[in-house]
């Protein structure tokens, strides 16, 4: 086992649920201290990428380790929400997978501008829409007192 996978099994699988199948690992543990385990995820998870970029990586399989990274990221910062999110999402779990299917398999080549745009696109809409519930929350609020 090489040591980027030993770190994203530590991470992500290391321990397992008695009477179960569920496995998680550090990184959802040390989200449940704010701020610190959300930025001590990130950093691991971004070296992680650029340990991968380094040896390579086309652009593609970078941009989607990315955006992995930076789900997990912004929704693991979510109170309560975000918690939660973190013991399923699996973000490293999901990058070795990604490096595997393009080392093994040969897939994600290319440029990767169109995920990039595309990803761009779909982070621009959700913005908007939770503008928007913000804004009729913050009218109901108000309409309540």
């Amino acid at each position: 086992m090489t040591l980027i996978q030993r770190l994203v099994y530590l991470l992500d699988e290391q321990f397992r649920l008695p009477g179960t199948n569920f496995r998680f690992g550090l990184d959802p543990l040390m989200n449940l201290f704010p701020v610190v385990g959300d930025m001590t995820g990130f950093v691991i998870s971004a070296g992680l990428l650029l340990a991968m970029a380094r040896k390579g990586a086309s652009n593609k399989l970078v941009v989607l380790m990315s955006i992995n990274i930076f789900l997990d990221a912004i929704i693991g910062g979510i109170p309560f929400i975000g918690q939660v999110f973190d013991f399923f999402f699996k973000a490293n779990s999901r990058n070795l997978r990604l490096i595997k299917e393009h080392y093994v398999e040969g897939k994600h080549s290319g440029s990767g501008k169109n995920t990039l745009v595309l990803a761009i696109v779909i982070l621009i809409v959700l913005l908007v829409m939770l503008i928007f519930l913000l804004v009729k929350l913050g009218d109901w609020l108000i309409s309540l007192f």
